[in-house]
C-alpha cells in the first residue's frame, strides 16, 4: 500500500485499539475543518479519517496488514466509507462514549408486584407480614454465568468479539459501510458452547422464597410498599429489580372506611331515641358505650374523636362516626296502640300539622326549569 495508515495516525503497528482511537481523537480535534479551514489541513483530515476507518475495523485491518486493499478500490475519506465513522468524529469533539460494541449478557432485572390482603385493624395500626414470592433468582449451578460447570463463554469467531458484523455496499456516494448485530452471538460478542442445564444458559431460575414485609400504620387500598432489590434477577445474573407490595384492605363487618375516618350505623327503637340510652360498640380499641342522648333524631351522628385509622403521614388518628337510625314500629298490639294514642293526646299530637319544606329537585328537573325560564 502507498499510504502507511499507522504513520498517518502516529502509532506503532502493534498499537492497541484504544491507542489507535486516542490518536484519532487527538488529531481530529486539531485538524477538523471547523477548527482549521486551511485546504491542506482538510486533506490531512481526510487521511486520518480514512486511516482510522481501516485500523478500527478488525476485518479491514487484517486485510491491510496482509497487504491487501481494505477499501476494495473505493474512494477514501468522506466520499467512501467515511460515513461509517461519523460517530467517532463526534466522540472526538464532544467526548461521548461510542454505542458500538458487544452487548452485555448481564442486565438489570424487571420490577415485580404482589398483592397483599390485610384486615382493617392491621391497616389502622400497622403489622408485619410473611409473604411468599415467585421470582427469578440467580442460578446456583452456574452462579449466573450461563455456562455449564467447568466451561465458560468463548469469543464469537464470526464477529471476533465485536458483537456486530459489517457490510460494505456501493451507492452513488461511493462505498457505504453498515453494521448489524452478529447473527451467531446475537450481539453479545461471546457464545456459550455448553449452556448450563439448570437454567438453559440464562443464568437465572424461578424459585419461591419468603420475605418479611413491614406494613406501616395508615396504609389504604392501592398503597404500594417498595422493597428495593427484591424483584426479578436480571439475565446473566444481573442486579435484581424492585418488588412492590400492593395493599388490599378486606371489607369490615361493621365499619366503613373513608380516608382515615371510620363510619358505622346504629339502629335504635323510637322509645330509646326519645328517652336516651347507651349502646355498647366494639371499636378498634375495645368495647365503648355510645351515649345516645334523649331526643336523638334519625340521621344524627355521634363522633368518637381519635378512634379511627392512624394517619400514614403525620401523627394522630382519624375519627369514628356513629350514625343513628331511629326505627319506627310497624306492628303494634292493642295495648301498645292504646299507649301511643294516650301519649299523642298528652302531647297534643292526635292530628299533627306537618311542617313542609321545599323538595330537592333532580338535575333534569332543574335543567328543564332553566330552559323554561322559571
Amino acid at each position: 500500500m502507498a499510504t502507511d495508515y499507522y504513520a498517518v495516525l502516529g502509532v506503532q503497528r502493534d498499537a492497541s485499539a484504544e491507542e489507535i482511537k486516542k490518536a484519532f481523537r487527538r488529531l481530529a480535534r486539531e485538524l477538523h475543518p471547523d477548527v482549521n479551514p486551511d485546504p491542506k489541513t482538510q486533506e490531512r483530515f481526510k487521511e486520518i479519517n480514512t486511516a482510522y476507518e481501516v485500523l478500527s475495523d478488525p476485518q479491514k485491518k487484517q486485510v491491510y496488514d496482509l497487504g491487501g486493499d481494505p477499501n476494495g478500490g473505493g474512494a477514501a475519506g468522506f466520499g467512501g466509507g467515511g460515513f461509517g465513522n461519523f460517530s467517532d468524529i463526534m466522540d472526538a469533539f464532544f467526548g461521548q462514549a461510542s454505542q458500538r460494541g458487544p452487548r452485555s449478557r448481564t442486565r438489570r432485572g424487571q420490577d415485580a408486584m404482589i398483592r397483599l390482603d390485610i384486615d382493617l385493624e392491621e391497616a389502622a395500626f400497622g403489622t408485619t407480614k410473611e409473604i411468599q414470592v415467585d421470582t427469578a433468582t440467580v442460578c446456583g449451578t452456574c452462579s449466573g454465568e450461563g455456562a455449564a460447570p467447568g466451561t465458560s463463554a468463548q469469543t464469537c469467531d464470526m464477529c471476533r468479539g465485536r458483537g456486530e458484523v459489517s457490510q460494505v455496499t456501493r451507492s452513488f456516494l461511493g462505498q457505504v459501510m453498515t453494521s448489524r448485530p452478529c447473527p451467531q452471538c446475537q450481539g453479545f460478542g461471546t457464545v456459550v458452547p455448553t449452556p448450563c442445564q439448570e437454567c438453559a444458559g440464562d443464568g437465572r431460575i424461578r424459585s419461591r422464597r419468603s420475605l418479611t414485609v413491614k406494613i406501616p400504620a395508615g396504609v389504604d387500598n392501592g398503597t404500594r410498599i417498595a422493597l428495593a432489590g427484591e424483584g426479578e434477577v436480571g439475565p446473566g445474573g444481573g442486579p435484581a429489580g424492585d418488588l412492590y407490595v400492593e395493599i388490599h384492605e378486606n371489607p369490615h363487618q361493621v365499619f366503613q372506611r373513608r380516608g382515615d375516618d371510620l363510619h358505622c350505623t346504629v339502629t335504635i327503637p323510637m322509645t330509646a331515641a326519645s328517652l336516651g340510652t347507651k349502646c355498647p360498640l366494639e371499636t378498634l380499641d375495645g368495647v365503648e358505650d355510645i351515649d345516645v342522648r334523649p331526643g336523638t333524631q334519625s340521621g344524627q351522628s355521634i363522633p368518637l374523636h381519635g378512634r379511627g385509622v392512624t394517619h400514614l403521614r403525620g401523627s394522630g388518628r382519624g375519627d369514628l362516626i356513629v350514625h343513628v337510625e331511629v326505627q319506627t314500629p310497624s306492628k303494634l298490639d292493642a295495648e301498645q296502640e292504646d299507649l301511643l294514642r294516650r301519649l299523642a293526646a298528652l302531647r297534643g299530637e292526635e292530628r299533627p300539622i306537618g311542617q313542609f319544606q321545599p323538595g330537592q329537585q333532580g338535575l333534569f328537573s332543574r335543567l328543564k326549569d332553566a330552559f323554561n325560564g322559571r
